[in-house]
This record gives C-alpha cells, sequence and structure tokens, in this order.
C-alpha cells in the first residue's frame, strides 16, 4: 500500500487503468449468460452498431462486459508497450473509449483508425508514446469502420466482404493519419471550454465522410436501429455493477488516505483545475472517480432512465472527465439545465400542438445530458447559472446533430458541446464577468 501511495500520478493511472480492466473481465464471467459469451461478442463485431447500437440485445451482457473489458485491456497494453506518458487526457481517452465499448466500439473496428495514427508517426517520424491518446480518440468513429466492412452501400448487413475491409481500411488510415493536427487545433476553437475537445475534429470528420459516402454518391443512409431493441435492459446488472465498481474507488481513497476535507476541497475550489490527480493528488482523483459515478448513476435513476447497452455506456462516457474538470459541484447545474428545458420545451410543444420527444428520460436526452457535462468549465468559470444556460442551449441542439453525420460519429454530444462554445463562449467573454471578477469587484467595493 505504501508502494501504492508514493506512485507517480502516471503510474497511479495505470494501475487504475488496470483495476477497471479487472472489473469488467471479471463481470463478464459473472453473468448469467456467460455460456453465449463468445459467440455474443461475434455478433457485437459483425453487426453494424450506428448510434444507438444496445449491444445487450445484439451480443447478451456477458458478451458486452467482455467486450468493455478487452477494449480497455488493449488501452492498457497500448500505454505500456508503447511506454506512453500517461496523464488525466489518457484517463479521459480510456473511461471514454471504454464507455463506448457498450454500444459503439468493438475489438476489430478500433484498429483501422488506430493504424491511421501509426501511419502519421511514421510519416511525420514522431513518437508513437507522444500520440497514445489520439489512437484511442480515434475510435469514435469505429460505427463508420463496421459499416464499411459489413454493410456499406447495402441498407441491410451482408457480412464481412473483401472490398468493404480493403473500404474500411483505408477510411480508417486517413481518418487517423489526420486526427493528430484536428486534436492540436481543437481547443483553440472552443477556447478549453468543451472537456470532450476530441469530439470537434472526430466530428467534423464524420461529417465530411458521411457526405463523401452517401449524400454525394447518392447512397441512402441505412436506418437507425430498431427502438424496441433499446428495450434490452437490466436495472439490476448496470446498479449492482456500478455500485460495487464505485463504491471499491470510494473505499480505496480512503485507504490511500483521502479525508473528507481533502474532496471537499476539490469541489469548493474557485480556481478552473483541469487535473485532479496532479492538482490534489491521486486518492482525491480515486475518490471523485467514486462519488461522481455514484452520482451520475443516481441522477439516471431518479429520472426513471432505461438501463440499457447505452445508458450503461454513457455513465463511462460521463464519468471520463473525471480527472478533466468536472465534479458534482459543477456538474448539477447542467443536468438542472437539461431537466428544466425538457420541461419547457414539453409545454411550449404542447401550445404549439407539436409531437414532443425530449422527456428528460428519453433515450437521446440522457445521452445527451452525458455529453452537455463537458461544458463544466463553464460553470466553473463564470458561474452555476451560465452552466445552466449552456445545458439549455446544448439541449436544444444535440438530438439534430445527428443528421450532420449520418449517426457515426459517437462523440455526438462532444460535438455539441463545440458548437455551444463557439456561440456562447464569445458573448461570455464580451458581456459577463467570471466569478473571480465579481468576487475581486465585491472585494474592492
Amino acid at each position: 500500500m505504501k508502494k501504492i501511495k508514493s506512485c507517480s500520478e502516471s503510474d497511479f493511472l495505470k494501475l487504475f487503468f488496470g483495476f477497471v480492466t479487472a472489473c469488467f473481465l471479471i463481470a463478464a464471467v459473472c453473468m448469467p449468460d456467460r455460456g453465449q459469451m463468445f459467440s455474443g461478442l461475434w455478433q457485437i463485431i459483425s453487426q453494424p452498431s450506428k448510434i444507438s447500437t444496445n449491444y445487450f440485445a445484439v451480443g447478451g451482457y456477458a458478451a458486452t462486459f467482455l467486450n468493455m473489458g478487452l477494449v480497455a485491456l488493449i488501452c492498457l497494453l497500448l500505454f505500456a508497450v508503447l511506454k506512453a506518458p500517461v496523464t488525466n487526457v489518457s484517463n479521459l481517452a480510456f473511461l471514454l473509449t471504454l464507455g463506448f465499448c457498450s454500444w459503439g466500439i468493438n475489438v476489430l473496428n478500433i484498429w483501422p483508425t488506430i493504424l491511421g495514427v501509426v501511419i502519421y508517426c511514421l510519416v511525420k517520424k514522431e513518437k508513437l508514446s507522444a500520440n497514445a491518446n489520439a489512437m484511442l480518440f480515434s475510435t469514435g468513429i469505429a460505427p463508420l469502420i463496421t459499416e464499411l466492412m459489413v454493410r456499406y452501400p447495402n441498407a441491410e448487413a451482408v457480412g464481412f466482404n473483401v472490398p468493404g475491409v480493403l473500404l474500411a481500411l483505408a477510411v480508417g488510415f486517413v481518418i487517423g493519419f489526420f486526427l493528430p493536427a484536428g486534436l492540436a487545433m481543437s481547443p483553440k476553437i472552443h477556447k478549453g471550454f468543451d472537456l470532450y475537445s476530441a469530439a470537434l475534429p472526430i466530428g467534423m470528420t464524420a461529417f465530411f465522410l458521411q457526405a463523401v459516402l452517401y449524400k454525394t454518391m447518392g447512397v441512402a443512409l441505412p436506418a437507425a436501429p430498431d427502438a424496441a431493441t433499446l428495450q434490452v435492459a437490466s436495472r439490476l446488472t448496470v446498479n449492482v455493477f456500478c455500485c460495487v465498481f464505485f463504491g471499491l474507488c470510494v473505499v480505496f481513497a480512503l485507504v490511500l488516505g483521502c479525508r473528507p476535507k481533502d474532496y471537499w476541497r476539490l469541489l469548493t475550489d474557485p480556481a478552473l483545475v483541469t487535473n485532479f490527480s496532479s492538482a490534489y493528488g491521486n486518492a482525491v482523483f480515486l475518490m471523485n472517480v467514486g462519488v461522481y459515478g455514484l452520482f451520475i448513476l443516481g441522477y439516471y435513476n431518479l429520472i426513471g432512465g432505461t438501463f440499457n447497452g447505452v445508458t450503461f455506456g454513457i455513465i463511462f462516457c460521463m464519468l471520463a472527465t473525471c480527472n478533466s474538470g468536472s465534479h458534482p459541484g459543477n456538474v448539477w447545474p447542467i443536468m438542472l439545465g437539461y431537466v428544466v428545458a425538457s420541461a419547457v420545451f414539453g409545454w411550449l410543444s404542447a401550445l404549439a400542438g407539436g409531437t414532443f420527444a425530449g422527456a428528460v428520460n428519453a433515450q437521446a436526452i440522457m445521452v445527451g445530458l452525458c455529453y452537455a457535462n463537458g461544458l463544466s468549465p463553464i460553470a466553473d468559470k463564470y458561474g452555476w447559472q451560465y452552466g445552466f444556460l449552456a445545458a439549455m442551449m446544448h439541449y436544444v441542439l444535440v438530438t439534430s446533430v445527428p443528421s450532420l453525420h449520418g449517426g457515426y460519429c459517437l462523440y455526438n454530444g462532444g460535438f455539441t458541446a463545440a458548437l455551444i462554445c463557439i456561440i456562447l463562449v464569445p458573448q461570455l467573454e464580451k458581456l459577463c464577468r467570471t466569478k473571480e471578477e465579481r468576487r475581486l469587484l465585491k472585494t474592492s467595493k
């Protein structure tokens, strides 16, 4: 235990990744349908995964946990084999990739884009270790890779075929090759107010490829998965796993020396902190994993969400920012903004005679809230009321954005958050004072 307490940030995060991987692999063999685990994994690999595809319905519970555990293991091995420095950004990339493994990413469709990043490194003579995070972020467009391998240009899946696999490889190589430049540019556009920074280049890439492969070619976009598949769900499975996992994080954080006042300092720090493990220590970061995870789980239970593979995944996608700036203290305004927006637009829709589909526990809105969490720096810097406003704006846009990329960008909500930043942040900078400026003004009076 002393050795763990004295670990560097990088080593501790690798241990955390190993712990996460082990939890999912153990859970896979504990599922009641473990007998169909490998046949279910084949179904996940071989079927289209356009959002929102519920892997609980496609392959079963054991296969979904196995897929999540195996991809987590691959990510961990990439960091270890490449000897890549592991930071808070790596934590975001790891948990975000993990979260999508129950509704869009699998052990096969990650490789073309990862290899594209490798090609970029070879051409530019950059170290592979410096681009390990980019490899993980490149998987945000994985559903398109599967689409090209098993269905394109058909309306129904035809299975793996040589032309499709070659096309998927070519597209994946191109995506991965050009992604590092997009990742470097993205923060300059949203000015650091979208924690899902990789979503902007991935979203724009998906937008462009959807236009090239479908709209311009005159190929009809395949339909989204049948909504009935989203009803394959288990509240018990998701709650038991998450409560055990997040509970263990809290216990381990306490054992490592995190005191309540240490975590309270994280929650109440007026500064805009974007690296919790570095600023507050590894134990406090781990405490945030547990507390923030339970906070997210509690919200989805409170609103009566359906706990399918998508909902299970977005818990970890939302948790991904737990080391980069998000915690219960700056995310509650965003949750409140979504709840209020749902009520307001439901009322306005009734007045206008519209067909309202934006209930706070509707699948698309639950997914949207997950990534609106990426706007928490706005609440941190300008105050909770502006985080609330950003969330309402995000609610309005998030269900319209998929039409741009055809349902192939897993980072849809993060892409929407970037658009909100482009619209809102310039106005905040010109018209509003930050929390710090208001504090100084009040002190001077």
